[in-house]
């Protein structure tokens, strides 16, 4: 028998492809960000799944333009165009991670990040944009800032967000009492829980398991 977590992603494909997703149907105004929220030790299984993903998109809708974008990755990539990775290196190894942190925190400053990240990926070319690695760029660069920055830069494509750990339930809570629930398709939230308000944030599927 599949488990809940299995049936979960199972979904995933499907819903990427909805016309819903693919044209921010329901969003209003705001760009549509979308999560698949688990637990951080099926992180693995989460990883591999992603390249079915890229597999099966592009099997079904070749002419789907996707990108996915590893977060960590996009972060040493960065450093690397900028000449600080070796020097960040270095530095762990000299002062600590305390150090690190406080010298990278102008650089990997998330609005600079987000330039980057629309540039790296053409974002306005794009009709899909699937985003994993969160948890492998924390403590560097968190991943509500990010979005934050990223709202006023992309303006119309669909980006979905592969988290590894839970919604805050006080913040669903409050969505909950927002919106009108479809439970079959997830809970719209919004993921400004840190202070500014970002855009609207769908589940790409139901509850984890």
């Amino acid at each position: 028998m599949s488990s809940p977590f299995a049936n979960r992603l199972n979904q995933v494909i499907d819903r990427l492809l909805s016309k819903e997703l693919l044209s921010n149907a329901g969003l209003g105004n705001e760009i549509g960000f979308y999560i698949f929220d688990y637990a951080p030790e099926q992180e693995l299984q989460v990883r591999r799944f992603i390249e079915t993903i890229k597999d099966q998109l592009g099997k079904r809708r070749p002419d789907l333009r996707v990108a996915h974008v590893n977060l960590f990755q996009l972060i040493i990539d960065y450093l690397k165009e900028r000449k600080l990775l070796d020097k960040a290196f270095q530095m762990q190894k000299d002062k600590g991670d305390a150090a690190l942190f406080k010298a990278l925190k102008g650089p990997l400053h998330e609005q600079k990040i987000a330039a980057y990240f629309v540039r790296t990926v053409e974002a306005d070319s794009k009709d899909l944009i699937l985003l994993s690695g969160i948890g492998s760029a924390w403590p560097l660069l968190r991943s509500h800032t990010l979005l934050n920055s990223l709202h006023p830069l992309i303006p119309d494509t669909p980006l979905v967000v592969f988290y590894p750990g839970q919604y805050d339930e006080v913040l669903r809570h409050y969505a909950d009492q927002r919106i009108s629930l479809d439970l079959d398709d997830g809970v719209k939230v919004n993921y400004g829980k840190f202070g500014t308000l970002l855009a609207e944030v769908k589940a790409v599927t139901g509850k984890k398991g």
